[in-house]
Parts: C-alpha cells; sequence; structure tokens
C-alpha cells in the first residue's frame, strides 16, 4: 500500500530536524511521530517525563512546570508577544520593551535561563547586551523559542540539562575516575556456537536449544532500529538503510530487517495458530535521516508492513556547549544556539514519551530486540538470544562477539561495588577504560587473553533483548528513561576549561544498565549470549580507503560494504555446508584482494528470511547437493525444499506463500555472475564507489512461483504442479 503524504499535526522541525507529520485516516501505512509531537498530543505518560529531577551539585533548578511543552507557536503568533509584566528578577537584564516582543513560552524559557545563571554568569553570552527594541527583533524571537524548545525536549528543561553538564564537566576537568569503587569480573553469559552439538561446559546451552526456546517466545517480541546515522563514513551521502546489502539480490538493509521481522511473524501464525499476531517495528531517526527514511518506506509500499505496524521516533537535539561552565554554544549569529544529536541512548526515553511501552505492554509483548542499522549477520543471533533470555530469565541480554584482548571495542564486563553490593551491575566499559580498571586489580596485567586466545571479556556488538517487565518498570522510574549520560570535551589546553570546539552531553543505549541497577538494584538479572563473529557481527561503517588502509595494517575486519556483504556470502556458505552441502567456505587465505579489500571468491549465497530465520529450517530443506565457487544462490519462499542441487553458475528461486516447491536433483549450468573491479577515476555513484566493484550479471536460471499449489522441479529445470 502507498503512503499519504497527507498531515494532521504540523510542529516545530527546527530544533530536532525531524519530520513533523502525524498519522490520520488517510495515511494509514506508518504511525510517524517526530520529537516533539507527543507533547501536544497528551499521551498519559507525557507530564510526568518532563518533571524536573534531582541534579547533583549547586545549580539550581527554576521552576518550569508552567513552560509550554513542544510544538512552537506560528510565528504571527510568537511576533506578536505575551501580555507579562517584566519579572524583578530580569529587570536591568532585558528591557521591558524587548520583554514585549517575546511569545510567552519565549518569556518563561528566557527567564528559567536567567534565574538559573545567578551566581554562575555563564550565560550572559546569550541573554546580556540585547539592543533596544526594533533591531534585530526577529532574531530574538527566534532566540527565545529556540530555548523553549530545547526546554521542552529535555526531561526537567534545559536548566536541569546545564546543571547536570556543569557537574559531568567539573568531574572531566579533574579526571574523575568513575570506576574507582569498583572491581571487574566476568558476568554471566552463554556462550554459543552454530556448528557445536555440545553444550558450552560452562553455561550449559546448545545453539540448537536456544533457538528452540527462542522460537516459544516470537508472538510476544517487538523490535526497535536504531538508525540516526547517515553513510559519511562510509563515503556515501544517503541514509545507511537504503545501502544494498549485497549485489546479487540488491537488497537494502532495511528491506533485509523488514523480510526478517515477516518472516517471524508468519512463523508465530504457524507455531500459535493467532493470525492475529503483529510484531511492531519502530526506527529511531535523527534529524539527518527522518526525512529519507520515510521517503525510503513510502517509495517501498512500506516494505511489505501493514497499517501501523511501524513507527518512527526521531532523536531529540541537546544544546552544544562551549566551555566547562556549561555556556550555551552560538551559532553564526548571537541568536543561534547551537544544537547537536544527544545520542542513540534516546531512544529508551522515546519509547516510553510516544507511548510504545503502554501499548506493548497492553498487547502483552515479553521482549523488546534492539537492532543497529548496518550489521546484516546480525539477524541470525535474535532468536537464540532470545532463548537465552526466556531461559535465564534475564531483563538484559547484550549480543556479543569473542573480542580481543586490548582490541579497541567495548566489552561487557561485571562491575561490583567494593562496598555497596546494591550499586553493583553488569555493563559495557569501553576498551580505554577496561584495561586501566584491570591493571589495579588481580594479577595487574590488564586486558589480556585467556587460553582462548581471546579477551575472557566479551565484545559488545550494540545488540540488546530486554525483558518487558523490568524495562517499563525502569523506563517509569525517576530518570524516565534518560540514560546516564556523559561528556567528552576536547580541551585547548591544559587547563581544561575551554574546548577545541563545542561539546555537549551524549548518552548511549547500551548504558541502560545503569537505570536497570537504579530502579531494581541486585534484583536485575543482566547478561550476554556470545556468538561466533562469522555468524553475527560484520558491520558496514568504514569507507573503502579506511578499509584499505586498516588491511594494510594488518586487519582482517576493514568494516566496509565490500567487507560486510563477503561475510554475509561467508556465513552462508558455513550454513548450508553444515546441512551437508558439497561446497568451498572460504577461509582467511582464500579471499581474494577487490579494490584493496579481501573478499570471498564465492560461492555468493543469500538465504533469504523468507526460506528460513532458524537453523531447523535449513536442515529440513536443504538435502545433499554440491556449489561450485564461482555460483551465486538465492533461495526464499517457505514452502521451498532444495534436493540434491547441482549448481555452476547462478540460480534464483522464489517461491511464494502457500506454495509448496520441491527442487529435486536441478542441474544448472550457466555464464552466472561476476565481479569486476571500479577501473580508477572511473565515473560511477557514491553507492557504487563505496564498493570498489560492480556485479556483472551475465545469465541466471530464475525459477519464479507465486501462484499457491504443490510444485515440483526436475533436474532440467521443469516444473510440474502435483495439487
Amino acid at each position: 500500500m502507498k503512503l499519504s503524504g497527507a498531515a494532521s499535526l504540523l510542529v516545530l522541525a527546527a530544533t530536532s530536524g525531524c519530520s513533523a507529520f502525524g498519522t490520520t485516516s488517510s495515511s494509514p501505512s506508518i504511525t510517524t511521530v517526530s520529537s516533539q509531537s507527543s507533547l501536544q498530543r497528551g499521551f498519559s505518560n507525557a507530564s510526568p517525563a518532563f518533571l524536573p529531577r534531582q541534579i547533583s551539585g549547586s545549580a539550581r533548578l527554576s521552576p518550569i512546570a508552567n513552560l509550554p511543552r513542544g510544538g512552537a507557536l506560528s510565528s504571527a503568533t510568537a511576533s506578536a508577544g505575551a501580555d507579562t509584566a517584566l519579572p524583578s528578577t530580569l529587570e536591568g537584564i532585558v528591557s521591558a520593551d524587548n520583554w514585549a516582543l517575546l511569545s510567552s513560552r519565549g518569556q518563561t524559557a528566557l527567564q528559567n535561563l536567567v534565574e538559573g545563571d545567578v551566581g554562575l554568569n555563564a550565560q550572559t553570552h546569550v541573554y546580556g547586551d540585547w539592543p533596544a527594541a526594533d533591531t534585530d527583533d526577529d532574531g530574538k524571537i527566534r532566540l527565545t523559542e529556540k530555548l523553549a524548545d530545547l526546554d521542552a525536549s529535555y526531561p526537567g528543561g534545559l536548566a536541569a540539562y546545564l546543571a547536570k553538564a556543569r557537574v559531568l564537566l567539573k568531574e572531566s576537568a579533574d579526571g574523575t575516575n568513575p570506576f574507582s569503587d569498583f572491581t571487574a569480573s566476568v558476568p554471566e553469559g552463554e556462550n554459543l556456537q552454530y556448528d557445536a552439538l555440545e553444550p558450552d561446559g560452562h553455561t550449559g546451552m546448545t545453539f540448537t536449544e536456544a533457538e528452540q526456546t527462542g522460537l516459544t517466545g516470537i508472538d510476544s517480541v517487538a523490535f526497535v532500529l536504531v538508525a540516526g546515522g547517515l553513510g559519511e563514513r562510509l563515503g556515501y551521502s544517503g541514509i545507511k538503510l537504503s545501502l544494498e546489502t549485497n549485489l546479487v539480490t540488491n537488497k537494502s538493509y532495511l528491506a533485509m530487517y523488514a523480510r526478517y521481522i515477516q518472516a517471524m511473524q508468519r512463523m508465530a501464525h504457524v507455531k500459535t495458530g493467532r493470525r492475529e499476531v503483529r510484531i511492531p517495528l519502530v526506527i529511531m531517526t535523527s534529524g539527518d535521516t527522518d526525512a529519507p527514511t520515510r521517503k525510503l518506506l513510502e517509495d517501498n509500499d512500506n516494505f511489505g508492513f501493514e497499517a501501523g505496524q511501524v513507527s518512527i521516533v526521531c532523536q531529540d537535539k541537546v544544546a552544544a556547549l562551549k566551555d566547562s561552565m556549561a555556556g550555551l554554544s552560538l551559532g553564526k549569529s548571537r541568536w543561534e544556539v547551537e544544537t547537536k544529536p544527544h545520542g542513540h541512548g534516546d531512544v529508551h526515553h522515546l519509547l516510553l514519551r510516544e507511548g510504545h511501552i503502554d501499548k506493548w505492554e497492553k498487547e502483552g509483548k515479553k521482549h523488546v530486540v534492539f537492532l543497529q542499522d548496518t550489521n546484516a549477520l546480525i539477524i541470525n543471533s535474535v532468536l537464540p538470544a532470545l532463548g537465552v533470555s526466556i531461559a535465564k530469565k534475564f531483563d538484559l541480554n547484550s549480543i556479543t562477539i569473542p573480542r580481543l584482548a586490548g582490541e579497541a571495542a567495548g566489552a561487557i564486563t561485571r562491575l561490583e561495588h567494593n562496598s555497596d553490593p546494591e550499586k553493583s551491575l553488569t555493563i559495557n566499559v569501553e576498551y580505554n577504560q577496561l584495561d586501566p580498571l584491570l591493571k589495579t586489580q588481580g594479577d595487574r596485567k590488564g586486558d589480556v587473553a585467556d587460553a582462548t586466545g581471546y579477551s575472557p571479556y566479551p565484545g559488545n556488538s550494540n545488540i540488546l533483548v530486554i525483558g518487558m517487565d523490568a524495562y517499563a518498570k525502569t523506563l517509569r522510574g525517576e530518570d524516565q528513561g534518560v540514560v546516564v549520560e556523559f561528556v567528552n570535551p576536547k580541551y585547548k589546553d591544559d587547563t581544561r576549561t575551554e574546548f577545541k570546539k563545542p561539546t555537549r552531553l551524549e548518552c548511549m543505549m547500551q548504558d541502560i544498565p545503569k537505570l536497570f541497577q537504579k530502579e531494581m538494584g541486585s534484583d536485575s538479572n543482566i547478561g550476554f549470549t556470545n556468538f561466533d563473529r562469522w555468524f553475527s557481527f560484520s558491520p558496514a561503517k568504514n569507507s573503502l580507503e579506511s578499509g584499505v588502509e586498516a588491511v594494510q595494517g594488518g586487519s582482517n575486519a576493514p568494516g566496509t560494504m565490500s567487507s560486510a556483504e563477503s561475510d554475509k556470502y561467508i556465513q552462508n556458505q558455513r550454513k548450508l555446508k553444515f546441512a551437508g552441502v558439497d561446497l568451498k567456505v572460504s577461509e582467511e587465505e582464500d579471499l581474494v584482494p577487490i579494490a584493496g579489500v579481501p573478499v570471498t571468491p564465492g560461492p555468493r549465497i543469500i538465504i533469504c528470511p523468507g526460506f528460513a530465520i532458524s537453523q531447523e529450517e535449513i536442515m529440513n530443506k536443504i538435502e545433499g547437493g554440491k556449489i561450485t565457487e564461482r555460483s551465486s544462490l538465492v533461495l526464499e519462499g517457505e514452502g521451498l525444499t532444495v534436493k540434491n542441487l547441482d549448481l555452476d553458475g547462478a540460480l534464483i528461486i522464489r517461491a511464494g506463500h502457500d506454495c509448496s516447491v520441491l527442487i529435486d536433483g536441478l542441474v544448472v549450468r550457466n555464464k552466472g555472475y561476476e565481479v569486476e573491479e571500479i577501473p580508477d577515476g572511473a565515473d560511477v555513484p557514491e553507492e557504487v564507489a563505496i564498493r570498489g566493484y560492480t556485479m556483472k550479471k551475465h545469465e541466471a536460471m530464475e525459477i519464479i512461483i507465486d501462484e499457491p499449489g504443490k510444485y515440483v522441479v526436475d533436474k532440467d529445470g521443469n516444473v510440474e504442479k502435483i495439487m
């Protein structure tokens, strides 16, 4: 179905850059929510989400209970000003004539800023020395409306944000060690290997057991896709969700995630007999990605999702800070407040604020799965990780990978508080903090490998499975889902007071355990599920040039579009090999350099979610066969079974819903597909250039069956309908 362009609610989009459209009955395909819109819609939890919070430090929070929340006044209304007398606290700072220019919300925001700055004088460059009325009046109005927006978009208002910033900036300048009161240890978790028949000796589950347990919970999950970034690091100016995961099917990342969720939903229908089950997806965008994400959905008929099944929330921006006193950074003119992204940690607060947590609870959802935008392999780990969460009753389960000692990746770590057990928690610790911490305890060797050759601390992939009961309780606590923030200023000099460029408070999605610890203490049950890298981790995040440099420096994980595509093929090689197909699995020594990045020579295999989302399905649907290294294969269709395939070339098989198709002894010989490196200096689109190659599709056999029925395909490719 096609998206409508109708809009029922217009709110100010300038704060975050997010599209400001509300859903109407004439635009049914997608539920869209901007970062400000719930403030006008009056969700039941909106008011508590914006009450002032208790902030440590000496800064005073100004009363903000009557501050209008979100949604800008029209320019005409804002320009008209408010009929409010100048407060005594602003006498001598703002003239009565300038005060009269401002809207009611602009006046409140300015008053909050001035009164919160008493004794600090950190914001005098914002509110001091205004020219007389009739000079820069539009700028004054614009500035105060922006202050009002910032007040509305942050729990506790701008005063709470600045108070927190001063505390964190002081800790940063003082070099405060956040882990000085903790001792690190390896947390409880599960190690799963796709091809291991015996359980891990320590944790006790096999991959199959975990996956089968996960299947019992697929009717009660919700998905969240964090997609706030552009592809600039990849050398791509568009949104990463629009990039093609591979050149065999040319499916985008968003299409792949959509097909996976829909395949899981159909499996839930079969297993439960409940055709009404719907698995929701919330996409968190940013000001940069919001509009193109909506357009990508519109242009692709919502990727097959039903009306209301997909929602969009847009992460907020926060005020940029110019110095250690948390002075607001102004833009190109004195009437502009510079803003920066707050970080993907916003997702938790937004899910609560926009009513999704309430809705999912009413629908009986029990787990929420958080995905990142360009790691195509991660979908393989969702079912077994869900199974581990169910079996071990994890409130939060981080999907992890084996991590090399000293590797520049965060590690899931158990932090035991040295004096108060209620403050202990399991959380991601960044690599540059883990090694110094480990050097203060035990053998004092730091972050070193164990007998496996890896660090005992598993690597964080930033993919989470969270139990709904504990999650809802935590989000409704004092902080309303605003995760503990941090600040990372780049100082000009050793005085550590001024910055090279403006900074801001940031938050990360994976820091939500800090809120679990605060709200639940030792009752929270947080762990990890560890998978082999080949199975679950190969994000596309670096440009081709950066990837080549990494390879030249000895890295075997360049993180380019080409390496991510190659790893997807290799993963599927391993799956079919495990199922009994005679084929060569590419090892590191088999990779061939194309445009400077080693990739698999083939076979290039795509197992679509519509064919299988579990190991059990692959084992039941594949029997024997052989595939040459130069071949390409696409399998799609829940009713598709492949026996004794003999493939040397390219083969595409797609079977529609309610189509039972048996491929029996099919022999394929054709020219197939071939990768061609882009010549130096060639003028190609950036989405092509970031790979360094194209795919020449010489010849392929395609078998497309979409009429319901039962079919057999013989060795020559003849299709016979038998029922």
